[in-house]
């Protein structure tokens, strides 16, 4: 049974960021939280979460070496994993504005370089979504600094010649839009929400938020427009994993209706149904600009900013709002060992009669995290 069972705080307070599982850890790059500096240019910070220990540490900043090699810090950016390799590409500070090189960090050696690429690169970015299909990196939409606009163009790069190029598409295109989610889905994109605006490609400040999924079939290069009915609220910054064919929506905002959400729905892309699941367990509060990555069976939610109440859905003002530095987990298939252990966490129940190992277990899934510094010898 789908089961909330871990609530962990102390992890990275960050909002906006991107992260992405390479085996047993997760690698979660830049983002910002309130009060931080937006403008100075600094190397962008990494941090790990062994999955097993629930630990996080945080990656040494890069040698003087290093420097012209790693990514400034920022928010916006996309990241996927690909062969071991997590490829980061887009977003933006208020210093350096927005950026269309393309970043790969090697989640063996924890060290950046950047590849050389060919063809016409995407204008540079923010807001805009990534995916992996068939040794291919399709970016979608966000919106574009140098024109100023929201986007709705497609285009791939070629992970094995590190080509871009720009697509072609047919049907009618998705709206423009940033802040949305693409779950890919065999040769399928998926596309869920963001912010439109009624200007089309250009930004009024009149949002639209839209609650239909449109389908990108990446074999024909055509848009499909989807109907599935019991869609969730329109919203924006909301996460999107896949497990087992199932794309799955958690939380986001919705401007308009200055709501903040932490539902969690599942879209069978067969059927196109949706259905709004109630999961038992500490759920996470309502909150937008997380990262979700699915490891196994479980799936890894952190950080995002939101209201202070959990059972307070509408928004304020961002001032107002809380970044968070907590870590859930949701498990889709607990095992009656993970029951167990969440009765004996919740009830405080005596331990020491236990296996040695069970007590650590117990202990990684209860204890609050301290972030540490992992030093690496690279460069």
């Amino acid at each position: 049974m789908l089961t909330w069972t871990i609530h962990l705080e102390g992890g990275p307070k960050r909002v906006n960021h991107a992260a992405v599982a390479i085996g047993a850890r997760i690698f979660s790059f830049g983002g910002y939280c309130n009060g931080e500096d937006y403008e100075t240019t600094r190397p962008m910070d990494v941090h790990v979460l062994n999955t097993v220990t629930l630990r996080w540490t945080l990656l040494s900043p890069p040698t003087e070496k290093e420097a012209s090699t790693t990514p400034y810090q920022r928010y916006g950016h996309t990241a996927v994993e690909y062969e071991g390799m997590a490829y980061v590409w887009g977003g933006r500070n208020d210093s350096k504005g927005a950026c269309k090189i393309l970043f790969r960090f090697n989640g063996a050696t924890l060290s950046w370089d950047k590849p050389e690429v060919t063809g016409p690169i995407p204008e540079a970015r923010d807001g805009h979504s990534a995916c992996i299909i068939n040794d291919r990196m399709y970016i979608f939409a966000g919106y574009e600094e140098f024109t100023d606009r929201f986007s709705n163009d497609v285009s791939y790069l070629d992970l094995k010649t590190f080509e871009w190029v720009p697509l072609r598409v047919l049907g009618k295109p998705a709206r423009w839009r940033d802040f949305h989610t693409t779950t890919a889905i065999g040769t399928t994109m998926y596309v869920f929400g963001g912010r439109c605006d009624v200007g089309g490609d250009q930004f009024t400040n009149k949002e639209i938020y839209c609650n239909r999924i449109m389908s990108f079939d990446t074999l024909t290069n055509t848009w499909t427009r989807l109907t599935s009915p019991n869609a969730p609220s329109g919203r924006r910054s909301h996460s999107a994993f896949e497990y087992k064919g199932q794309i799955y929506i958690f939380g986001g905002y919705n401007g308009v209706r200055e709501v903040h959400y932490n539902d969690l729905h599942c879209l069978d892309p067969v059927t196109l149904q949706w259905k709004k699941l109630n999961a038992p367990g500490d759920y996470p509060s309502p909150r937008r600009r997380q990262c979700a990555c699915v490891v196994g069976s479980k799936v890894y939610l952190f950080g995002g900013t939101g209201p202070g109440d959990k059972t307070q859905s509408t928004g304020q003002p961002d001032a107002d709002l809380i970044d968070r530095s907590d870590l859930f987990v949701l498990d889709f298939e607990p095992s009656l060992k993970t029951l167990a252990s969440l009765v004996i966490i919740k009830h405080n129940l005596d331990r020491e009669c236990l296996p040695h190992d069970l007590r650590w277990e117990l202990a990684a899934m209860s204890t609050d995290n301290t972030i540490s510094r992992l030093h690496t010898t690279n460069g």
